[in-house]
């Protein structure tokens, strides 16, 4: 639940004790000491009253306080979903698969990054280095909490690397690691047309499988560890919205 549907239930139950005591709302605001525009912001949803005050317009009304207090508020960290792995690892189909069945929005951090800082992310490594890319992540993470309580979210494959920002992430959504092997990280990218991994690289998958296994503890911090070697991206995506539906 978030603060607007806080705000307007809080506000028609104050509405509801009031008409229930027979008062006008500027009986209310001389019995209560809170001014009228108060009392009338708050029942049209506006204002967002201190406790103080809801003490004052409880006591006015002959009422338990925790009449207005009292809210079924499902944690937000339940609808939001992120999926972390390696390039490769399948984030972006799955995602959106999976935002596409639970019906609710599909985000790319990455995409987010790089509408902060109007570049791309090769070169926001170019011009201004890691630290700085590292900056715009968390804040990027930050904008994302602030748009809703209900997304999928694909980050980047390094974000585990940024302790701060990824204790973030772990604290605030529901947490899956999209595990592949090194193969099939290397086949993925390499289908989607993407030959960085090779290019000038003829160690490019032993380099591949020690990234792995460099961050192979901090992937398996994620809420769920999803195995997707040999299963198909409408599979991993249907038993995810199972699992969080559920």
């Amino acid at each position: 639940m978030d603060e607007r549907t806080i705000l307007i239930e809080l506000g028609r139950r104050l509405r509801a004790a009031r008409e229930e005591s027979l008062l006008t709302v500027s009986e209310l605001a001389r019995r209560s000491g809170v001014s009228r525009r108060h009392v009338t912001e708050a029942e049209a949803g506006r204002a967002n009253l201190t406790v103080t005050k809801l003490c004052a317009l409880a006591d006015a009304l002959g009422v338990r306080t925790s009449r207005f207090l009292e809210f079924e508020v499902e944690s937000p960290r339940a609808q939001r979903i992120a999926l972390v792995g390696l390039r490769g690892a399948g984030k972006s189909t799955v995602g959106k698969k999976l935002a596409l069945a639970l019906e609710v929005p599909f985000i790319e951090l990455d995409r987010r990054i790089e509408e902060l800082a109007g570049l791309s992310l090769a070169t926001i490594f170019d011009l201004h280095g890691a630290a700085y890319f590292r900056r715009l992540e968390a804040e990027a993470l930050e904008k994302v909490l602030g748009e809703g309580e209900r997304w999928v979210l694909a980050v980047g494959g390094s974000l585990v690397r940024s302790p701060a920002t990824y204790a973030r992430l772990l604290q605030t959504c529901r947490t899956v690691w999209l595990k592949a092997s090194a193969a099939a990280h290397y086949e993925r990218v390499v289908a989607q047309g993407d030959q960085r991994p090779m290019a000038g690289r003829p160690r490019a998958m032993e380099e591949l499988r020690t990234l792995l296994a460099d961050r192979e503890g901090e992937y398996a911090r994620c809420e769920a560890v999803v195995e997707t070697d040999g299963r198909t991206p409408d599979e991993i995506a249907a038993s995810l919205a199972r699992r969080f539906e559920a």
